[in-house]
């Protein structure tokens, strides 16, 4: 089998299952897994899988930069800020996140929703200027400009000394194998910490990254209260979770 004819198999595979076991693929094929590894990771140079011990999962697309991750699932994350609002309290204190699913929220808030609203997203911050009765705290550090946050030692510290009822998470990942992924070490570092902080962890998923993973694991599945998600319950990968014992959120409509 030639070159391309294999990526074209191995690109199906991740298509069609999800993910690729590199000793399952090597028999399949009548090749030795040195050379199935070989290919996985040109095609991971290539930004079109990510390898995990054993084999490789699909890449998350949502790894692009913060401009080109706003133009995708549009519609898709506003039905999730729709579900995701109505778990706010009146009067609680949430942490919401940075990226664009986080920054749909913050605009989906009713004018009459009173609440604290913690983050270390200055564009959430500036989404709830206008907002009449959100008190918002902004944590400072320094700027993780891939998804306009604030990362780093000073936010870190700043993290720690809050608390609140819930913190919608933003990840680029959900696979019922690698779990809750992003693409920076030090945004997963500081996503955790703002989890340790809340009495509930709401992963907030559009259709891109469920069922992708990215290099850097935030949380284990288990941790997360519920996946907010518009794929729809149907899909394999949502089954797959659910039957994980994962809560899941199916916000379509």
């Amino acid at each position: 089998m030639l070159a391309a004819q294999r990526r074209e198999y191995l690109l199906g595979a991740l298509r069609r299952d999800g993910r690729i076991v590199a000793k399952d693929v090597a028999a399949d094929l009548g090749l030795s897994e040195d050379s199935v590894r070989r290919d996985l990771r040109e095609l991971a140079a290539d930004g079109l899988c990510q390898r995990v011990y054993g084999g490789a999962l699909p890449a998350s697309p949502a790894i692009a930069d913060y401009a080109g991750r706003s133009t995708l699932s549009v519609a898709g994350k506003q039905q999730i800020a729709a579900a995701a609002v109505r778990l706010i309290r009146p009067g609680g204190t949430v942490i919401m996140d940075g990226g664009s699913t986080a920054l749909a929220l913050a605009k989906a808030m009713p004018p009459s929703l009173a609440c604290t609203v913690i983050t270390h997203s200055p564009t959430v911050a500036a989404a709830l200027v206008e907002h009449p009765a959100a008190e918002v705290l902004i944590l400072g550090g320094k700027l993780f400009k891939h998804s306009a946050v604030a990362c780093g030692a000073a936010a870190m510290e700043a993290a720690q000394q809050v608390s609140a009822d819930a913190f919608f998470m933003g990840v680029t990942g959900v696979h019922p194998d690698a779990g809750l992924t992003t693409g920076d070490a030090d945004e997963a570092a500081m996503k955790r910490a703002l989890a340790s902080r809340a009495a509930e962890t709401y992963v907030l998923a559009s259709s891109e990254k469920i069922g992708a993973a990215s290099p850097y694991r935030v949380i284990p599945l288990s941790q997360a209260s519920a996946i907010i998600t518009d794929v729809p319950p149907e899909s394999a990968t949502v089954r797959e979770l659910r039957a994980r014992q994962v809560h899941v959120i199916t916000a379509t409509g």
